[in-house]
């Protein structure tokens, strides 16, 4: 298993955007965004630093591998 390198709420939403997730809409602090044919909504909260069990539950929810997630994240660095 992949170690899962930290990340913001807002790096995280760009990296599941370049995955193909539409942001649906958001409430306060809270992003929602959903993907065409995928009954999944995953929903991130927009903090410095998710956790890493809620990042890794996000991924794996979106049909991601952590690797593919990290590679995602690498191109925004």
């Amino acid at each position: 298993m992949s170690r899962l390198p930290s990340c913001s709420g807002a790096a995280a939403v760009r990296a599941f955007a370049k995955a193909g997730w539409s942001k649906d809409r958001q409430k306060g602090s809270h992003v929602t965004m959903t993907k065409a044919g995928s009954p999944v909504v995953l929903t991130i909260a927009l903090h410095s630093q998710l956790g890493p069990g809620l990042l890794r539950s996000l991924v794996r929810n979106a049909g991601l591998t952590v690797d593919e997630f990290t590679g995602l994240r690498r191109d925004h660095i």
